[in-house]
């Protein structure tokens, strides 16, 4: 059973970082790294259970996977959340025999996206869950990777708190 470790950026994500703790139960740990955050993000990250690491915002996003605990990753922003068909794909994912977490075998997932109140499927699904050898980034997030294993479930983004 491979545990996982959801990995989350914040900067002052206050408003919105609740909900998206509210769906990570199928996660072993939740990484909150946060960028110098001056509202209640911290406070609300260690409510409900959350490791808090201060970052440099200098450094790139793949040098902090060294802070998770386990060897796969699950990466989403902090105006995020997962359907209840993710969490039960990322559950029956973890009673999966231990993957090799060598290799570069990724996961992704669709996204619903509200965008001027209406809610849309984004066209190509996002690379989420990556092992902790990752080296391919877009930013805060894993770049996509065509080659990645499509998870069923999607990820919910909210643009509007």
């Amino acid at each position: 059973m491979p545990p996982f470790t959801a990995l989350l950026h914040t900067a002052n994500a206050a408003l919105t970082l609740g909900r998206a703790l509210e769906t990570l139960l199928p996660c072993s740990e939740i990484l909150i790294l946060d960028h110098r955050s001056t509202d209640a993000t911290v406070r609300i990250a260690r409510q409900y259970g959350a490791r808090v690491v201060a970052v440099d915002n200098r450094v790139e996003a793949r040098v902090y996977l060294e802070e998770a605990r386990h060897n796969w990753i699950f990466c989403l922003d902090p105006s995020e959340s997962i359907s209840e068909g993710l969490q039960a794909s990322l559950f029956e994912w973890k009673a999966l025999p231990a993957f090799d977490a060598g290799g570069m075998r990724s996961f992704s997932v669709s996204v619903r996206e509200q965008i001027a109140g209406d809610w849309r499927i984004q066209p190509t699904a996002e690379t989420r869950l990556i092992p902790r050898n990752w080296n391919l980034w877009s930013g805060l997030l894993p770049a996509y990777d065509p080659l990645s294993i499509a998870l069923e479930g999607e990820l919910i983004r909210l643009n509007h708190p």
